[in-house]
C-alpha cells in the first residue's frame, strides 16, 4: 500500500476525566513541554465522570501556546452542526490557529437517546455526518456572501450567517470502519481516524483502498486525505506481541505503518506521564528518522499537498509552480483558507487569480518580478494593495495578481529632533497615529484609521490637519520604491528627484513603495467637532459652510456630510473634524461661525487626542461585494451655482453619499508644479458615491464641470479623459516621461494611469 508522503505528527489521547479535575489538563501541558504535536480527547457528553470536552479543549487552549487540540471524536448527533463550526472557528481564532476537527457519527445511542439525541441507523448517520459536513465547511466560508442553505434529511440551515473564518484551514477527521463511511472520507473529509484496536489485520490496507476509490472517483487525489492512528500499548524490556514491547518494537512497527499503510498521525491512546515520556524522546524522533531515510531511498514525494478543488479554482495563464517556488512571501491562492480575507477590498468584490503577500523589501521585488513576466507572457494584470481600505476598489482584480504589501508595516520614529518617522506602505494610519501620539506628534492622513500608508501617501492625503499641516504627501521627505524592472531605488529632493516628484500624487505609475520617511508636526489635544444640521435650506447651508470654511483660521479642517431629502423634505447634514487646538475657548472661538449656517440639531465637541480621532477602524477582513462607483472633483468656492448643482444631485437619487472635504490653508502654499499633485488652487474635495455609473455620471457632470483636477483615490471612471482632466497639461507630459523611463511595459496600470489616452 503507498506511502502518501505526509509529514509525521505525533499526538497523546488523554481520557477528559473530572476526578481530579485539572488532571487531564496537567496531562496536555505536559505533552506540550515533551514536545507532541496534537493533544485529542475522547467526546462522551453522557458520561457524567467526564468533562464536557468542548469546554475542556478550552481550558487547555488558554493554558498551552504551541500544542494542537483535537476530539477524538466529536459526538456529532449532540452536537448541532452550526454551533459546533462556530464553537471551532472561535477557538482556533482564539488559540492562533491550533484547533483541529475529528468528528464521529455517533455510538451508544441508549446514552444518545437519553440525553435527547435522535437514535440513527448507520446509514442514517453517515448521511447525518455528510450533510454536517456541508454545513460545517459551509459556516467556515465567511468569503462567500450568500446565506447558508443546506436543506438536508437530518441537518438543515436556511439562510445562516456564514462565519467567522477559523484562523487556518480546519482539517475534519472522521472516525470511520464501515465502507459508507470510508467512502464518505474519500469524498468529503481532509482524514480517517481510526483506533489500531479496534482493526482487524488487513483491515488498514482495505480501508486506504475504498478512502482512495472514493476520492479518485470524486476528482480528488487520495494524498490530500491525512492518515491518522490511535495506538495503545506497553513499554517493556522485552517483545510480548504488537506495540508491546521495548521502543526499538515500537519504531519498527511505526514506521511500517508509516511506509507499508501511509499512517501519518500516531496518536498515543494513554494518560501514563512515563509513557508519554519514552514515546515523545525515544520512538517518535526515531520513527521520524527512520521513515525520512527509507523516503529518501525511495524517492516518495513528500511536502503540501494541492486539492483537487483549489486545483480546479486555479486561473489560467499563471504560474503556480514558479510562484510557490519562489521567495515572494505568502503566496495565497483562490482554493486556499485564507484567499476569503484577501479577495476583497473596502468596497469592490475581487476574485485574484493569485495574491501575493511579500514581507521584505527583496520580496517585493521578486513579486514585481513574477508579476512582470506573467504580464509579458500572459497578459496577466496586476493590482497593488498597501492592506487598508480604498474608495477605487482598485487593488483588485479578477482573474490577476495582487501584491499585497499589508505585511510591511513597521513604524519607527527614526529621528527625534527632526520628527522623523519610517512607516512601512502596510501600516494603517491609525497605528501610526498611535505610534506618534507619546511624541506628541502626528501626520495629517484622511478621516479613517483604517486606510492604507501606501495608498494615500502617493496620491495626496486629503486630512483632518490638512490645512494646517498639508497633504499628507507634503510631509514625505524620503521613500524606497521597487521600480517596474524590480530595482529598489531611494527617491528623495537629492536622490532620484524626478522620481520623488511623480511620487508624490502619482506614484502608483512608478512601482511599489517599500518605506516612506514622513516629517511630523506637533499635534498634542485636538478638539474633535462633530455637528448635526436640519440642512433642509440646502443652498444657503452649502455656500455658508464654504464660506466659513474658508474664512476659518488653518488651524480648523471640517469636512461635510449631507444626505438625500427625506419624505418630509428635510435634509440632514452633519460636519465634522479637528481644531488643532488644545484651548477649549479657542475650539469653541473657531466654531462660532459654523453654528450659524443651519439649525443645530446636535453637536459634540471633545478634546481628544489625535490618536483617538484615528481610532475609529474596524480591523475585520474586507468584505465588498459588486463594483463601486464615486466621482470626484476639486473647486475653489461653493458658490449657488455648484450648490444648486449638489441639490440636483441628491434629489436625482443618483449619488447615496456625497461629501466636501476641505483642502485649502497649507495645502495651498505648495505651488502647483512642485509636486504631481497639481489642485493646489482647490479650497475643497469633493466626492459623490452612487450604484449606477450611468446615472451617477450624469448627476456629477455638472459639477465636474465647474471644478479643476481630481481626487484619484476617490474616482472609479474608467474615462481615458480623467487623466488630462486631472493633470495639467505641463504635470502631465512631465509624468509621462517619466513614466516611460521607469515602466515602458505599463505595468503599473491600474491606479491614475498617466498614459491612458494615449
Amino acid at each position: 500500500m503507498p506511502d502518501y508522503g505526509h509529514s509525521l505528527d505525533f499526538g497523546v489521547f488523554i481520557t477528559p476525566s473530572n476526578a481530579p479535575a485539572h488532571t487531564p489538563v496537567e496531562r496536555a501541558l505536559l505533552a506540550e513541554d515533551l514536545g507532541f504535536d496534537l493533544a485529542t480527547f475522547q467526546d462522551h457528553p453522557y458520561q457524567p465522570t467526564f468533562h464536557d470536552t468542548w469546554t475542556l479543549m478550552s481550558w487547555v487552549a488558554a493554558s498551552t501556546t504551541r500544542l494542537r487540540l483535537a476530539g477524538n471524536v466529536l459526538n456529532l448527533p449532540l452536537r448541532q452542526p452550526v454551533v459546533l463550526a462556530r464553537s471551532v472557528a472561535s477557538l482556533d481564532l482564539l488559540s492562533g490557529g491550533r484547533i483541529e476537527l475529528g468528528l464521529g457519527a455517533g455510538a451508544f445511542w441508549d446514552a444518545i437517546e437519553a440525553m435527547g439525541g435522535t437514535r440513527l441507523t448507520p446509514g442514517e448517520g453517515v448521511t447525518a455526518l455528510g450533510e454536517a459536513l456541508e454545513i460545517i465547511r459551509g459556516v467556515w466560508d465567511a468569503s462567500e456572501s450568500s446565506p447558508l442553505r443546506v436543506d438536508g434529511t437530518f441537518h438543515r440551515v436556511n439562510g445562516a450567517k456564514r462565519g467567522p473564518a477559523p484562523a487556518h484551514p480546519i482539517p475534519i477527521w472522521l472516525g470511520a470502519y464501515k465502507p459508507r463511511m470510508l467512502r464518505l472520507i474519500g469524498r468529503s473529509a481532509d482524514g480517517w481516524l481510526p483506533s489500531l484496536s479496534y482493526l482487524n489485520p488487513g483491515d488498514l490496507q482495505a480501508g486506504n483502498t475504498a478512502i482512495d476509490d472514493a476520492a479518485t472517483q470524486a476528482g480528488r487525489t487520495p494524498r490530500e486525505i491525512r492518515r491518522l492512528l490511535n495506538v495503545s500499548g506497553q513499554f517493556s524490556s522485552r517483545s510480548q506481541g504488537p506495540l508491546v514491547g521495548p521502543a526499538d518494537q515500537w519504531v519498527e512497527e511505526l514506521t511500517d505503518l508509516a511506509l507499508s499503510d501511509g499512517i501519518a498521525t500516531f496518536i498515543l491512546g494513554s494518560d501514563d506521564p512515563e509513557m508519554m515520556r519514552i514515546f515523545a524522546a525515544e520512538v517518535a524522533p526515531a520513527v521520524r528518522e527512520s521513515v525520512a531515510s527509507e523516503r529518501a531511498d525511495r524517492g516518495t514525494p513528500t511536502g503540501g499537498v494541492i486539492s483537487a478543488k483549489a486545483l480546479a479554482r486555479r486561473r489560467e495563464g499563471i504560474e503556480y509552480e514558479v510562484a510557490a517556488a519562489a521567495d515572494l512571501g505568502e503566496v495565497i491562492e483562490p482554493g486556499d483558507a485564507a484567499f476569503g480575507g484577501v479577495r476583497n477590498t473596502y468596497m469592490r468584490g475581487g476574485s485574484p487569480g493569485l495574491v501575493l503577500r511579500p514581507t521584505t523589501a527583496l520580496q517585493v521585488a521578486n513579486a514585481v518580478a513574477f508579476a512582470r513576466q506573467q504580464s509579458i507572457v500572459a497578459s496577466i494584470p496586476l493590482s497593488v494593495r498597501s492592506g487598508g481600505h480604498g474608495i477605487s476598489g482598485r487593488s483588485t482584480n479578477d482573474g490577476g495578481i495582487v501584491i499585497d504589501v499589508g505585511q510591511l508595516n513597521q513604524i519607527d520614529l527614526i529621528d527625534a529632533e527632526r520628527a522623523l518617522v519610517r512607516v512601512g506602505p502596510g501600516a494603517h494610519w491609525a497605528e501610526v497615529a498611535a505610534a506618534l501620539d507619546p511624541y506628541d506628534l502626528a501626520l495629517s492622513s484622511g478621516d479613517y484609521g483604517g486606510v492604507g500608508v501606501g495608498g494615500l501617501a502617493t496620491a495626496g492625503g486629503v486630512g483632518f490637519l490638512g490645512r494646517d499641516h498639508g497633504l499628507t504627501i507634503d510631509r514625505l521627505r524620503a521613500a524606497e520604491i521597487v521600480l517596474a524592472d524590480s530595482s529598489l531605488v531611494r527617491v528623495s529632493a537629492d536622490e532620484n528627484a524626478d522620481l520623488f516628484w511623480a511620487l508624490r500624487g502619482a506614484g502608483a505609475n512608478l512601482g511599489i513603495v517599500t518605506a516612506f520617511e514622513f516629517e511630523a508636526a506637533p499635534a498634542a489635544e485636538v478638539g474633535w467637532v462633530q455637528l448635526n444640521y436640519d440642512a433642509s435650506e440646502t443652498v444657503e447651508f452649502l455656500t455658508g459652510f464654504g464660506a466659513a470654511m474658508e474664512a476659518a483660521p488653518r488651524d480648523v479642517t471640517l469636512f461635510l456630510l449631507i444626505g438625500a431629502p427625506q419624505r418630509d423634505g428635510r435634509v440632514g447634514a452633519q460636519v465634522y473634524g479637528v481644531v488643532n487646538s488644545p484651548d477649549p475657548d479657542t475650539i469653541l472661538e473657531r466654531l462660532q461661525p459654523f453654528a450659524e449656517i443651519g439649525p443645530l440639531v446636535g453637536q459634540q465637541v471633545r478634546l481628544a487626542r489625535y490618536a483617538q480621532v484615528m481610532n475609529n477602524a474596524s480591523q475585520a477582513p474586507h468584505a465588498g461585494y459588486g463594483e463601486p462607483h464615486s466621482r470626484s472633483t476639486l473647486i475653489e468656492h461653493v458658490t449657488p451655482e455648484f450648490a444648486n448643482d449638489v441639490v440636483a444631485l441628491l434629489r436625482s437619487g443618483a449619488s447615496h453619499f456625497f461629501q466636501i472635504r476641505s483642502v485649502g490653508g497649507a495645502i495651498n502654499d505648495v505651488p502647483a508644479d512642485a509636486t504631481a499633485y497639481a489642485g493646489r488652487s482647490a479650497n475643497f474635495s469633493v466626492t459623490a458615491l452612487g450604484g449606477r455609473a450611468d446615472a451617477l455620471d450624469a448627476a456629477f457632470a455638472p459639477l465636474r464641470a465647474q471644478g479643476e483636477g481630481t481626487y484619484f483615490s476617490f474616482d472609479t471612471s474608467e474615462a481615458a479623459a480623467l487623466v488630462a482632466q486631472t493633470f495639467p497639461p505641463t504635470t502631465l507630459a512631465r509624468l509621462r516621461e517619466i513614466k516611460r523611463a521607469v515602466d515602458p511595459a505599463n505595468l503599473f496600470r491600474d491606479n491614475g494611469n498617466v498614459l491612458a489616452g494615449r
